[in-house]
Formats: C-alpha cells, sequence, structure tokens
C-alpha cells in the first residue's frame, strides 16, 4: 500500500468539495481550485473526508495513488489558507519594488526588469526592498513564479550576491588567491 495515498484527506470548515466521476473541484475563502484525476484512480468523499483509492498494485498505479492524494490534500490546504514563498536580494543596489499587480526588480543590469504576476499570484515586498514574499492559493504555481523570479540573478558563489530563497544556505568559494612568488 502507499503509505501517502491510504491517508484520507480531512476537509476543514469552510471548504467545500464537489466529486464528478475524476473531476474534483474546491471552493475555499480564497478561491477554486480543480483537478482531473486520472483514469485508474478514484476520488470519493464521504462526509467530511476525501478518500483516494486505487484499483490495482501496479507500480504505476501505486505512484499516482499518492500522487493525487497529495495533489487534492495541497488543494484543500490551498484553498483554505494558501500557500506563500519568501525570497531574499542580497547585493549591492538589489531591490524590488510593487509595480501595479507586478514587480520591478533591479538586479545590478542597465536596466530594470518587470515580472507581471499570474493570475492567482500576489506579491508583498518588504519596507527594505529586499524580501519579496510570493502569495497563491496553488502550491505548484507559488513555487513555479518564485523560481521563475530567482532565474533572474542566481546566486553566485563567490559574494553570494542573487536572489535566494529565505534561509537558503549558499556554500561560499575561495577566491583567487595571489600567490607569493618571485
Amino acid at each position: 500500500m502507499s503509505r501517502i495515498g491510504i491517508k484520507p484527506i480531512e476537509i476543514p470548515s469552510g471548504v467545500t468539495v464537489q466529486v464528478n466521476g475524476s473531476n474534483v473541484e474546491m471552493k475555499g475563502s480564497l478561491g477554486t481550485l480543480k483537478c482531473e484525476v486520472k483514469d485508474p484512480i478514484i476520488p470519493k468523499l464521504n462526509g467530511t473526508t476525501l478518500t483516494v483509492e486505487r484499483p490495482s498494485d501496479a507500480k504505476s498505479v501505486k505512484a499516482l495513488h499518492g500522487l493525487f492524494r497529495s495533489l487534492l490534500a495541497n488543494m484543500v490546504l490551498g484553498v483554505s489558507k494558501g500557500f506563500e514563498k519568501e525570497l531574499e536580494l542580497q547585493g549591492v543596489g538589489y531591490r524590488a519594488s510593487l509595480k501595479g499587480k507586478g514587480l520591478s526588480l533591479a538586479l545590478g543590469y542597465s536596466h530594470p526588469i518587470t515580472f507581471d504576476a499570474p493570475a492567482g499570484i500576489s506579491f508583498e515586498v518588504s519596507k527594505k526592498q529586499t524580501e519579496i514574499v510570493i502569495k497563491g492559493m496553488d502550491k505548484q504555481l507559488v513555487g513555479q513564479v518564485a523560481a521563475d523570479i530567482r532565474q533572474f540573478r542566481k546566486v553566485e558563489p563567490y559574494k553570494g550576491k542573487g536572489i535566494r530563497y529565505k534561509g537558503e544556505h549558499v556554500i561560499r568559494k575561495a577566491g583567487k588567491s595571489v600567490a607569493g612568488g618571485k
């Protein structure tokens, strides 16, 4: 048995779930999310618990069992509490500011970089302008937006400049040393 797939998903108050065959729709205080569960996996709603069942013990079906249970559990958390990722900008002159619903980033290039927020994503920038909080109800989309922003200026290993996740440890390399020669 899949250790993750067999766990039931508790549905908190304020979240409504509709199961129509292989389609699952969840509504909560933050919005609505939909998921289409692949064919061999069967979602079932029993009162305030949602379970995911599988018809066979084939290896590929077992993998899908755990996958769709995790996706549905993330949907429940997303529509009720939401997800967020925090990014830090480190470097001289590196800063972020809100521009409408998007971001304007100064990252040491000759021009500012603008990043428009996709639907369902919101940004917050600290007063220091070096911390960005990405919020949304879709866990995958929040993570993808954070990764896309991070790609504008990856953390370099010598001085540690760039965009990193909050609390991320970057292994620093030693710079070139001058040989004491002749």
